[in-house]
């Protein structure tokens, strides 16, 4: 089996929500947070995945929570899916022909061998982390799953920037971006958000 090829990013999911925040136990006054993506030359930086921990806040996601990551046209639809810790995946095809999902990854170890339609199973991530996804039988497909211990998540846009509502106080703030490839671990730093809002930059090793 080969391992997938690194491809752009092209989408991920965002959840950020005032229910959701309810449901993981973060408080729901929350302030808008502003995260800036840069790359190493501190140009913006679209498609980076952005994610918030806040402590206290539940780190799984709940039992019932599925997401969906297509294969249509003999590509991955989206490329890129973030998801919270414990959520289940399902991998349906919708071309005409089969095709043989696997990945490698240490958080995620799966295959799914020759199939049509939709698995009966969904693939559940229980660990935070990069897996890379790949087709047996098309090898220029490719995606990535990223898993986060937090609800709080988001892509950055043209401009490198990812908005979000946390609450005010100190938090991690974990980025990562495809040209950092599936085995580099997201980056980790302390932010602090006042009541009113805030502002974060982040710099990562992509060109």
């Amino acid at each position: 089996m080969r391992a997938p090829a690194h491809h752009p990013v092209h989408w991920v999911a965002l959840f950020v929500s005032a229910a959701g925040l309810a449901m993981a136990g973060t408080p729901l006054l929350a302030a808008p947070l502003t995260v800036q993506v840069r790359n190493s030359q501190g140009q913006p930086l679209a498609d980076a995945v952005v994610a918030v921990e806040v402590r206290g806040a539940r780190r799984t996601a709940a039992a019932s929570t599925v997401a969906q990551m297509s294969q249509k046209d003999r590509e991955f639809q989206p490329m890129l899916l973030v998801i919270q810790t414990g959520s289940a995946v399902n991998f349906p095809n919708f071309d005409t022909v089969r095709h043989h999902v696997y990945s490698f990854s240490p958080i995620k170890t799966f295959e799914i061998k020759l199939y049509a339609g939709t698995p009966t199973a969904p693939v559940v991530f229980d660990k935070p982390g990069v897996a890379a996804l790949g087709c047996n039988i098309h090898d220029r497909m490719s995606a990535y799953i990223v898993v986060v211990d937090t609800p709080l998540f988001g892509r950055s846009d043209a401009k490198g920037q990812v908005q979000l509502d946390v609450p005010a106080g100190e938090h991690q703030l974990k980025a990562w971006h495809g040209g950092m490839g599936p085995d580099a671990a997201m980056l980790s730093q302390t932010v602090t958000v006042a009541a009113a809002g805030g502002q974060a930059t982040v710099s990562l090793p992509v060109k």
